[in-house]
């Protein structure tokens, strides 16, 4: 619990610590804010770390400060997405069926089995939708390796999503961030972004949800 607590204060002050990054850090931001979307796409055992807001965030930040180029900052967060993507699938084709088998620390099943799902429903297209979507782009690309989903056509929808999230994201601080509004309501404007993104998962755990009750 006392962990939980600890990551909603850090979401609810998320422009405070990232501007107090980017000034204490200057140039080596760009790497920092990398690592972190490089392991939430990359690492299976990641699925926790901020993706949206950060976007979201590092772009209104960008604004404010002037202290980094928004257009390298979004080249490096497109790069290190396509980089976690890449070593997602990788592990997926390397651990295979396997892991469905029982709940492991680092990976819990019924996240893969809602994945697994999500494919079902959208075929290769969840690539590109799941990046959108909080744990279930962390999950995406790693069941898309179990699967065996031809590599020429999984990086293509891995391309296709990375050039689009990223800059929605990150222009959309970048450009909105310095508004008034924005500004003195940042905080939740994060918090709706948090809650918008976990909208599908929501609806399609309702859905599998009826499923079952109309089947039993």
């Amino acid at each position: 619990m006392d962990f939980l607590l600890q990551c909603w204060e850090y979401v609810r002050h998320l422009d405070v610590h990232l501007e107090t990054l980017m000034r204490e850090y200057q140039f080596t931001t760009y790497f920092i804010l990398s690592a972190i979307v490089f392991c939430e796409t990359g690492l299976v055992i990641t699925p926790f770390l901020p993706g949206d807001s950060l976007l979201f965030a590092a772009g209104a930040i960008t604004a404010k400060t002037g202290i980094l180029n928004v257009w390298w900052l979004m080249f490096a967060l497109m790069a290190a997405s396509i980089l976690g993507d890449n070593v997602n699938f990788f592990l997926g084709s390397r651990l295979g069926k396997k892991v469905f088998d029982r709940d492991f620390w680092f990976i819990k099943k019924s996240y893969l089995e809602r994945t697994q799902q999500f494919y079902e429903r959208h075929g290769g297209k969840t690539i590109l939708l799941a990046r959108f979507v909080p744990i279930l782009r962390t999950f995406a690309p790693f069941v898309a390796g179990i699967g065996a989903m031809p590599y020429r056509r999984f990086i293509g929808f891995s391309l296709l999503a990375s050039v689009l999230w990223v800059p929605s994201f990150t222009l959309a601080g970048y450009f909105f961030g310095q508004l008034t509004f924005v500004k003195n309501n940042f905080e939740w404007i994060v918090v709706g972004v948090i809650v918008v993104s976990l909208l599908p998962i929501g609806i399609e755990w309702l859905r599998h949800r009826k499923l079952k009750t109309d089947e039993a």
